[in-house]
């Protein structure tokens, strides 16, 4: 699916304004206005979204688990996934709980998160390793392009995220390239899904993208 210039332009619009003005919440939650996602308009629903994830970006970027558990989902947990297509399968990408989350700042054991691209290798990490290696990978609070539930990066892999998320706000913080000589092809990306419960739009999703074979 290609991204529109329109909607990028006002997308970075608002993101603009909502690093001017956005401070971190104690708690980790933002309700919408009273009566749910139903009393929002798409632009007031859009807003709200995008707020959210700038926080959450802001506590991946810090390695703040304890405050990133407030905003995972309570009842679906999050889903980390290495690359474009998300495994939803009973053996497939991992899912964790609010309470797991927090304890990752000390968590030492290695899990398999799925298998790298090309060698087919499992990704066996801590979970630090794991934001290092496939979340948090360059700077996206300052990412060259960002959407709203459009998808601007595409390579290889299959992209699934809105079949897996069909009632989701997902998010895309996108870097085209870093080195020229690679042209383009050092492409990454960081997606957010998000869904709402009870007036509150809760993390679900962690999708990480990049170029593949």
């Amino acid at each position: 699916m290609m991204i529109t210039k329109v909607k990028t332009v006002m997308v970075s619009a608002l993101l603009a304004v909502l690093l001017a003005s956005v401070a971190i919440a104690g708690s980790g939650q933002i309700s919408a206005p009273a009566g749910g996602e139903e009393g929002l308009s798409a632009q007031a629903a859009e807003r709200v979204v995008v707020q959210r994830a700038q926080e959450i970006l802001q506590m991946i970027k810090k390695r703040d688990f304890s405050a990133l558990a407030d905003t995972v989902h309570p009842i679906a947990g999050v889903r980390f996934s290495a690359y474009s297509y998300v495994d939803a399968s009973e053996n497939g990408d991992l899912v964790f709980w609010p309470e797991q989350v927090e304890a990752f700042g000390a968590d030492e054991r290695e899990y398999t998160w799925g298998y790298y691209d090309g060698s087919g290798l499992r990704i066996e990490l801590t979970p630090q390793e794991y934001f290092d290696t496939f979340v948090y990978t360059a700077d996206f609070l300052r990412a060259e392009t960002v959407t709203y539930n459009e998808t601007v990066g595409t390579g290889n892999t299959f992209e699934n995220q809105f079949e897996v998320y069909p009632e989701a706000a997902i998010l895309e913080y996108y870097f085209s390239g870093f080195n020229p000589e690679y042209m383009g092809m050092d492409w990454e990306s960081l997606r957010l899904a998000f869904e709402q419960l009870d007036g509150v739009w809760y993390l679900v999703g962690v999708v990480h993208d990049q170029w593949t074979i």
